[in-house]
């Protein structure tokens, strides 16, 4: 099986990490490639990041399904899973976000679960993210920390550290079972953050490469009967060849 995880910034240590964790987590007969698109925000913390980036997210999609490449499933590596719903139009093999992934891994582990993630303008961004996968009542809080995506990267201790803190506010304050850490970049944070906290900790970008494989062995494939069947016929003024459907 072969996984396309993209990370849909253009931080290619970010994406390197995404590799290294999804490839973890999955079995060895599955082979998880991590790529960034060829343009996009470095970081995305905002709603103009997010809708910037998408262009770059489904590009890399559309290559695999015009035949330049080979994939079985795809992952759509960042907390917000920026276009995730018009990725689904453009192929009908699994596409998972890490949000949700996360998410429904944290939801069958605990009656709830907090999201620790990064900076304060990001909270609705990522509430939307809880509301859209439809597990708000199961969400016990969003804590956020002064973290930019890219320090949950190059600043692993501090990140850590922002992220302990913020954890054992979710758990004490908010009643949290279950902490789900919200950034691709922090990625391999979950192990010692797990030891120091009484609850499991979900890596969301593992939580999205395993259920992105499990779609594939289980034999399934996105549902184009009505909402994810593909876009009609039409022009796309300035984009590549490949846009156009």
């Amino acid at each position: 099986m072969k996984i396309k995880a993209i990370n849909p910034n253009t931080t290619l240590e970010m994406t390197e990490n995404i590799g290294t964790v999804a490839n973890k987590y999955t079995s060895d007969e599955t082979e998880v490639v991590a790529v960034s698109p060829e343009r996009g925000p470095v970081s995305i913390e905002s709603y103009y990041d997010d809708y910037l980036a998408v262009p770059g997210i489904l590009d890399e999609i559309l290559k695999a399904e015009d035949g330049d490449e080979e994939y079985d499933a795809f992952v759509n590596s960042c907390w917000g899973d920026p276009g995730l719903d018009a990725c689904r139009e453009v192929t009908d093999k699994p596409v998972v976000g890490i949000a949700e992934g996360s998410m429904y891994v944290a939801n069958m582990l605990g009656a709830n679960f907090s999201v620790v993630t990064i900076l304060p303008r990001a909270r609705d961004f990522i509430e939307e993210a809880v509301r859209k996968t439809g597990l708000e009542g199961h969400c016990a809080s969003v804590r956020c920390t002064e973290l930019t995506v890219v320090e949950t990267e190059n600043t692993r201790d501090a990140a850590a550290e922002a992220l302990l803190e913020a954890s054992w506010e979710a758990i004490e304050e908010d009643g949290a079972e279950v902490i789900c850490l919200g950034c691709a970049g922090m990625g391999g944070l979950d192990d010692p953050l797990e030891a120091e906290l009484p609850v499991p900790v979900i890596d969301s970008v593992g939580a999205g490469a395993v259920l992105a494989e499990a779609l594939v062995k289980l034999g399934k494939q996105t549902s184009t009967i009505r909402t994810y069947k593909p876009p009609e016929s039409k022009e796309i003024i300035g984009y590549p060849d490949r846009y156009q459907r």
